[in-house]
């Protein structure tokens, strides 16, 4: 399996007693390291080149108060997108079922193209997507605590 590396500390990887198997965790560490290395572009975009078109309520550089902006400004464009997030959900969970019971599906694997089916694609999404759900934490929970951006911290870490 793609991204086995033996650690396994807690043993999630041996929880059928509960009714959670394997290809569901697998299922969700992709989704979330997807997410996570879309949400790391975003932060960094939105920091160096300024708000998306349409968002120019945020203006922070701080994901945490940005989000504070749009939702004072605009709540409707936050329910918009958990309304979004909530129908792309059911799908993805009408297609992970599906893909457990029948078989014929591999976690994670949408039909998009077969550039990344090779084990060491696999393996690379698998370690860059884990890097980057730390690297979301850190961002947001280091913005919650100074109110700065990721670059802007990083640039006063070092004294620029």
């Amino acid at each position: 399996m793609a991204g086995d590396v033996g650690f396994d500390p807690l043993g999630l990887s041996n929880i059928d007693d509960v009714g959670i198997d394997l290809y569901w965790l697998r299922e969700a560490e992709i989704k979330h390291c997807r997410v996570a290395m879309m949400a790391v572009t975003g932060m960094v975009w939105v920091e160096l080149f300024g708000p998306a078109p349409g968002c120019e309520a945020a203006t922070a550089k701080c994901q945490m108060d940005a989000f504070w902006q749009i939702w004072n400004a605009h709540p409707q464009y936050i329910a918009a997108s958990f309304i979004f997030i909530m129908m792309a959900e059911a799908v993805s969970g009408i297609a992970t079922t599906l893909g457990r019971e029948s078989g014929d599906r591999e976690p994670g694997d949408f039909g998009f193209g077969s550039k990344f089916s090779s084990d060491d694609m696999k393996a690379k999404e698998i370690a860059n997507g884990r890097l980057a759900m730390w690297a979301a934490s850190g961002l947001l929970v280091q913005g919650c605590s100074n109110h700065m951006g990721g670059v802007e911290a990083l640039g006063a870490a070092f004294g620029n």
